[in-house]
Parts: C-alpha cells; sequence; structure tokens
C-alpha cells in the first residue's frame, strides 16, 4: 500500500448529510472538515460533513494552528528545509513498505483502534515529553489504552527534534528497540515523532539499511517516494561508522577573515540551524576563531556576519541543496586507515555495507542494552 493518510481526530463523529461513493484505487486524505479527497478525482469517494461549531472549539482550534504554524517555522529554520505540519488535521502517516509506516504523532487513545485497523503490532513514539506537551497530547491515556490490547504494544525511545547530533548518538540505541520488538512482534511496525517527517523518517531509513539490507540511496530513495519528509542521512552514516569504528573526535578551526564587522557566527556543524556559536576575534590576526571538538563525520556549516548569512569562499563549498542554497562543509576524519577507508566509502553515492559489516550492526543491535 502506497499512500499518505490523515485521520481527523473527530471526523467520524461528525453527522452525514450526504454520501456518495465510486470504487477507486487510489489512495485518500481525510482532513479534518471530515473531507475525503482522493488523489485521483475520476475515481473517488467522498464523504460530506457538516457540524455546529462553538466558539470555544473555535478557539481551540484556532490555537492549534497557530501551533502548528509556529512549529512549521521552528522545523524549516532548524532543519534546513520547508516543511510544513499540521496537527490540527490529525495523525497522518504513509506505508514505506507493506511492513513499516511512517507517520505523525498519535493523538488521542482513538488513534490506537486506527492503527489497530491496519494490522500496526508496534507503535514506536520519539517524541520527547516537551513535544508532547506543546501539542497537549496525553501520552500516558494512549499508553495505557494500547496496553489493554495483546496485539499492539506501544513503546518509546526520545531523540531530541531538530538535533542531528543527539540523532546520530541515539539511533544505535533506538533502532536496537525496534530491531528487538519487530523480533518479537511481527507484523506492521508504525513509527513517528511528531510530525513524521524527521526523527521517524530517519529512524526507518537506518533500519532499512542496517537491518533489512537496502543500500542507503535505495533505502531514501524509496522512503522518499512514499513520504515527502526530510531524513538526516549524514547522521545515519555518522552513526554507522561509529558502530563500526567507534566515536572518535578530532579537533577543528574554522576562520573568518576580515577585521570589518562586528559579529561572527556559525550555525549548522554539530548544532544545527537553529543555533549559532559564537567566533572569538584575534586581533593580532585580523580573523574571527572558531576551535572546536567535532566527532568524526560530515558537517555543513554557515558563518553569520553582521547577522547576514554567507559563506566562506576559502573553505569547501557544498553542492546547492534541493532549496537553493549553498553551504560550507568540513569532512572531520583520522588518520587510521580503517577510519579513512570506511568515511571515504561512505561517501560514494552507491554505498553498501560489507556482509560482515551489516552482521556487526545486527550482532551490536541485539546485544545493545535496553534503556527502558
Amino acid at each position: 500500500m502506497n499512500c499518505l493518510t490523515n485521520l481527523s481526530r473527530s471526523y467520524s463523529a461528525l453527522p452525514l448529510r450526504s454520501f456518495k461513493c465510486k470504487a477507486s484505487i487510489y489512495p485518500s486524505f481525510v482532513n479534518m472538515k471530515g473531507l475525503v479527497n482522493a488523489i485521483d478525482l475520476r475515481g473517488s469517494c467522498l464523504v460530506k460533513a457538516t457540524s455546529s461549531p462553538t466558539p470555544s472549539t473555535n478557539i481551540h482550534g484556532a490555537k492549534e494552528e497557530e501551533k502548528s504554524d509556529v512549529y512549521s517555522t521552528n522545523m524549516t529554520e532548524a532543519m534546513g528545509a520547508v516543511l510544513t505540519y499540521r496537527h490540527e488535521l490529525g495523525m497522518n502517516y504513509s506505508f514505506i513498505r507493506p511492513d513499516l509506516i511512517v507517520g505523525s504523532c498519535l493523538q488521542t487513545p482513538a488513534d490506537v483502534d486506527k492503527l489497530r485497523s491496519i494490522k500496526v503490532k508496534t507503535v514506536y513514539c520519539l517524541q520527547q515529553d516537551s513535544d508532547l506537551e506543546y501539542f497537549s497530547v496525553d501520552i500516558n491515556a494512549i499508553r495505557e489504552y494500547a496496553s489493554t490490547f495483546d496485539d499492539i504494544q506501544h513503546l518509546r525511545a526520545e531523540i531530541r527534534d531538530f538535533d542531528a547530533t543527539d540523532l546520530r548518538l541515539r539511533l544505535p540505541a533506538v533502532v536496537s528497540k525496534l530491531y528487538k520488538a519487530v523480533n518479537q512482534n511481527g507484523g506492521v511496525t508504525y513509527i513517528h515523532c511528531t510530525a513524521g517527517l524527521g526523527r521517524a523518517p530517519a529512524t526507518a531509513l537506518a533500519y532499512m539499511f542496517w537491518v533489512q539490507g537496502y543500500k542507503l540511496n535505495e533505502a531514501l530513495s524509496l522512503l522518499l517516494s512514499k513520504r515527502k519528509c526530510f531524513p538526516n542521512v549524514d547522521a545515519i552514516k555518522s552513526a554507522t561508522a561509529d558502530i563500526l569504528t567507534g566515536l572518535k573526535t578530532r579537533s577543528v578551526t574554522l576562520t573568518w577573515n576580515g577585521d570589518n564587522c562586528s559579529s561572527v557566527e556559525i550555525a549548522g556543524l554539530d548544532v544545527g540551524w537553529g543555533q549559532r556559536i559564537p567566533l572569538k576575534y584575534e586581533e593580532k590576526n585580523g580573523s574571527w576563531i572558531l576551535h572546536r571538538d567535532l566527532l568524526e563525520g560530515r558537517y555543513e556549516y554557515k558563518y553569520i556576519v553582521d547577522g547576514e548569512w554567507m559563506t566562506n569562499k576559502y573553505e569547501s563549498l557544498a553542492p546547492v541543496n534541493k532549496d537553493g542554497h549553498v553551504n560550507n562543509y568540513i569532512q572531520v576524519v583520522g588518520n587510521d586507515p580503517e577510519s579513512v577507508d570506511l568515511w571515504t566509502r561512505l561517501g560514494d553515492d552507491d554505498f553498501d555495507l560489507t556482509d560482515s559489516e551489516r552482521e556487526t550492526i545486527k550482532r551490536v543491535l541485539d546485544e545493545y542494552p535496553d534503556d527502558e
């Protein structure tokens, strides 16, 4: 099944005024007004529903829309890609494979029933408590309701939102728990974060790459063909190297030459696009300097000079990204042959793990201690 489905939290309770249906093989979208819009309108199932909203529901809806606007803006700024999440439209999801779904967060216990109806056996939540509180999601009620059934399990493993470094460091533990749950429960697995656009697709991608035997780019192409999202591929590559060669830190120095400005900062690197690191001015050289210890890996970044975002022409430039932006980048790697060889291979478009490497990763995942 190849679909992106929006499930309204309240559409089933709305009074139906008319029902008109034609056979359709196309996936559908359900919005909060109860309208089912098929991708191909020539074969569609249309359910019209009307209700009489009270002032309190209008106010609540407006607040949710405002929260969605703020969240979408923060997500776009932090992840460097134009992304939108509408919490008020209810849970949405995409089948990546028949046994693997990536989606947005469950919002009420009723969403458990919706997932059980499509044979989901494991619900895997990657949200932190602060994410849930922002949209007033009662995770305890959802988990308690799920626990009343013996055919579905709700699991949690927290990853900080919009944080590539935390994603990288947490992925081995997170995928380990997923790997064990799938082996135990079988069936369909539902992986979600808040919007289902960053952490959840990255976790699914790592699982497909490490466990299910896909080449990384093949798994990425499949994922993006099913769901418009923005998994951090560099974080997955870095986590792969961490498992196979260990966590290694190197000291780097970044420099902005020029004394005709009052402040220089860097965004990106290991702090993400939503944060900035100030550089220190060294008068004797007339340069702004940043000394920083970084884990081995590839990092994109950009300078902010007196508030203006700029690249440094004297440092390596990354290719133009899909949003038309150009960033600086740095590849941090040690001198030992094993690390150099692995990072060289990770940079190839057609990179794949060897059978031995994949077995090593599976063994690490299997032996990883449970964190819950």
